[in-house]
């Protein structure tokens, strides 16, 4: 059975290639919806779900993955940033604190559909303003929840209890089991 990864995620898309040599990538391109009143592994399942059954009615032939992750502090969700101002922000508010970080997913065959989440808790370094503003000007936080990558520069986490992957934007680990699971691998 052929997969497709229904995300233009560099970086979900390097971990799926360590665990499935070949797989299509065809980008969900609908708005994201949720209801805000959703806990933190209900929005991101139902955003993986809406972009992997997007991608897998176009070609029910294949099976889909989708995938969602989100930031989450102080009871909301730390998106990508608007600008470079916003994701200063961010970094300043996160500095020192945990925060979680969750995936959600979907896969979707014609057996139906298996959906997750993960969560992983992560704890910052303390940043300096000047770190923050290089970190900024580098552009890197620019495309990324919560305004930064665990993969990017050490001085960012101190620490993080579970999945590292997860925290990148797939967790490998359920994913391999997942695919394992519907046998696209064994």
């Amino acid at each position: 059975m052929q997969l497709i990864l229904a995300s233009a995620s560099p970086r979900r898309k390097e971990i799926l290639g360590r665990i499935l040599p070949q797989f299509d990538v065809i980008p969900a391109r609908g708005e994201e919806r949720a209801n805000a009143g959703l806990s933190p592994e209900e929005l991101v399942i139902t955003l993986a779900r809406q972009k992997a059954e997007e991608v897998y009615f176009s070609r029910p032939d294949a099976a889909v993955l989708g995938a969602d992750t989100i930031v989450w502090f102080a009871g909301k969700v730390l998106g990508k940033p608007k600008d470079a101002e916003d994701a200063k922000n961010t970094l300043r508010s996160l500095s020192g604190k945990v925060h979680e970080v969750y995936t959600g997913y979907c896969l979707c065959t014609k057996e139906g559909e298996r959906i997750g989440a993960v969560k992983t808790r992560v704890r910052f370094h303390e940043l300096t303003q000047e770190f923050i503003d290089e970190y900024v000007a580098s552009g890197s936080p620019m495309d990324k929840a919560g305004s930064y990558g665990i993969q990017d520069d050490a001085r960012l986490v101190a620490g993080y209890e579970g999945s590292y992957t997860n925290i990148v934007g797939l967790p490998e680990e359920e994913t391999r089991e997942l695919l394992k699971a519907v046998g696209i691998i064994k």
